[in-house]
C-alpha cells in the first residue's frame, strides 16, 4: 500500500511542489496549506438501470484553490478514478490557470465508472444526478466544470439543463465545452490543437530561428495531434512524421495533413498513408527532426529511448508524456522541453473564452475566439520565456513554468489575506 501512495499523482505534484517552495524560499506553513484543496466532495449516485436495478456509484468534485477566481477544471468518467488522482488533477489545473493568466483557481471532478457498460440513457441519468449532488457547490463565479476523459458536450449539455431546472438561474457560464447551440463555441473543438501549435511556433522562434521549414513529428493523430499538424503546416513548418496507436510514417518530403487524415478516416490509420517509411511508434519518436510533439500517451519518452531522441525541441501535446527521468536527461543534453501545464493548455483557453462570452451575451465570434487563445498562449509562453531567463535560467523550463504559477497564487493569497 506505501508504494501505490509514494508513487500516486497526488504525492507526485506535492513532491514538485515543494522543490518548487524550495526555489522561491516558501515557508512549510505555506507548502502544506497550497498541497491540500479547500474542499473536496464525495457524492453517492444511484440510478436505475435499464435492468431495472438500483447501480451505485462514487464521484468528486476537488476544489483546491480560489486565490485568483473561481475554480475551474474538467468532470472524467473512468473506471479507475480515485479521490486522490481527482486532488492531484485540482492541483494541476491551479498552476495552469495560473500560468496562462486566467481569472481562475483549479477544480477537477470525476466519477468512478466504465461509461462503456452503460447505455445512454444511464450515462445522462448519472450525469444529472451528479449535479442534483453537487449544485449548491457550483456556479459561473463559483466552480466552472468542463468535459475530461469520457465526458463531451452532450453531458455538458445535461449539465446544464439540470442546474437550470434545479436553480432556476438561466446561467449558461456554469459550464464550458458546451454544444454551439447551448453557449457553446466552435473554436473549442480545435482549441488545444491551435494552442499547441502556436507554443511550438514561439519556442521555435526563441530558441531554433523560427517554424518555417522545421522538420515536425506528432505522435498521436487524435483531436490534439491532427488540428497541431494543421495549424503548424499552415504556419510554414514541414510535418514529416506523424502515427497514432497502429504505427506511423516517416517521410522527409513532408506529409500532407489533410490527405493523412482522410485516410485514417477511411482506413482507421495514417500507416496507411502511401508515401514514406512505415514505423513504430518507438522508432518514431527517435527519429531525425527539429520538434518532436507527443501528442497520445504519458510516460513514452523513458530514461531509455530518452538518450535517442534526436529533436532540438520537445513540446508535450500529451499530459505527462515524459517521466521524471527522461526531464534530466533531456536538460543534460540541452533539449528544451515545453511543459504540457503551458503546451497544451490551449483547452482552457478555449473554456476561458466560452465563459467570458457567455458572460457578455455571445458577442463574440469565431475569428476573434480563435485569436483570444492565440494570444494569450503566445503571451503565456514570452512572459515564461522571460521569467526562466530572468530568475531560474539554471532549471529548466517546467521548473521555472510551476514556479512561476505557484508564485502568483502565493502572491494573490498573500493580498487577500489568506497567507
Amino acid at each position: 500500500m506505501e508504494e501505490v501512495l509514494s508513487s500516486s499523482l497526488y504525492t507526485q505534484q506535492v513532491k514538485k511542489l515543494y522543490k518548487v517552495g524550495e526555489l522561491l524560499g516558501l515557508d512549510n506553513e505555506t507548502l502544506e496549506t497550497l498541497s491540500q484543496p479547500e474542499r473536496v466532495i464525495q457524492v453517492k449516485i444511484q440510478i436505475r438501470g435499464s435492468d431495472g436495478k438500483i447501480k451505485t456509484f462514487i464521484g468528486w468534485r476537488s476544489q483546491h484553490n480560489s486565490a485568483l477566481g473561481p475554480y475551474k477544471g474538467g468532470v472524467r468518467y473512468h473506471p479507475n478514478v480515485t479521490q486522490d488522482e481527482v486532488i492531484a488533477l485540482s492541483m494541476i489545473m491551479t498552476w495552469k490557470n495560473s500560468l496562462l493568466l486566467l481569472p481562475y483557481g483549479g477544480g477537477k471532478g470525476g466519477i468512478r465508472i466504465d461509461p462503456k457498460k452503460l447505455t445512454r440513457e444511464e450515462i445522462e441519468q448519472l450525469s444529472r444526478k451528479y449535479i442534483q449532488a453537487l449544485y449548491k457547490y457550483l456556479g459561473s463565479d463559483l466552480d466552472v466544470p468542463a468535459p475530461d476523459v469520457n465526458t463531451d458536450s452532450q453531458t455538458m449539455a445535461w449539465y446544464l439543463d439540470e442546474y437550470i431546472k434545479i436553480t432556476g438561474k438561466v446561467d449558461f457560464a456554469v459550464f464550458t465545452g458546451k454544444p454551439v447551440e447551448l453557449g457553446g463555441i466552435s473554436v473549442r473543438l480545435y482549441s488545444t490543437g491551435l494552442g499547441v501549435a502556436t507554443i511550438a511556433k514561439e519556442a521555435s522562434e526563441k530558441y531554433i530561428g523560427g517554424i518555417e521549414g522545421k522538420r515536425v513529428i506528432i505522435q498521436g493523430f487524435g483531436n490534439v495531434g491532427y488540428y497541431t499538424a494543421k495549424y503548424l503546416a499552415q504556419m510554414g513548418a514541414k510535418i514529416i512524421g506523424i502515427s497514432d496507436s497502429k504505427g506511423g510514417v516517416i517521410y522527409n518530403d513532408g506529409i500532407d495533413v489533410e490527405k493523412a487524415f482522410e485516410i485514417k478516416q477511411k482506413t482507421g490509420s495514417v500507416i496507411n498513408y502511401p508515401e514514406g517509411k512505415k514505423v513504430t511508434n518507438d522508432e518514431l519518436l527517435i527519429s531525425d527532426c527539429d520538434i518532436l510533439i507527443p501528442a497520445a500517451l504519458e510516460n513514452v519518452i523513458s530514461k531509455f529511448n530518452a538518450p535517442k531522441v534526436k529533436a532540438k525541441i520537445i513540446v508535450e501535446g500529451a499530459n505527462g508524456p515524459l517521466t521524471a527521468d527522461a526531464d534530466e536527461i533531456m536538460r543534460q543534453r540541452g533539449i528544451i522541453v515545453v511543459p504540457d501545464i503551458l503546451a497544451n493548455a490551449g483547452g482552457v483557453v478555449g473554456s476561458y473564452v466560452e465563459w467570458a462570452n457567455n458572460k457578455m451575451g455571445q458577442i463574440i465570434d469565431d475569428e476573434e475566439a480563435k485569436k483570444l487563445i492565440i494570444t494569450r498562449m503566445t503571451n503565456a509562453f514570452n512572459t515564461l520565456y522571460d521569467y526562466h531567463k530572468r530568475k531560474l535560467e539554471d532549471q529548466d523550463l517546467r521548473t521555472a513554468a510551476m514556479a512561476l504559477s505557484v508564485d502568483r497564487v502565493v502572491s494573490s493569497m498573500k493580498a487577500r489575506g489568506l497567507l
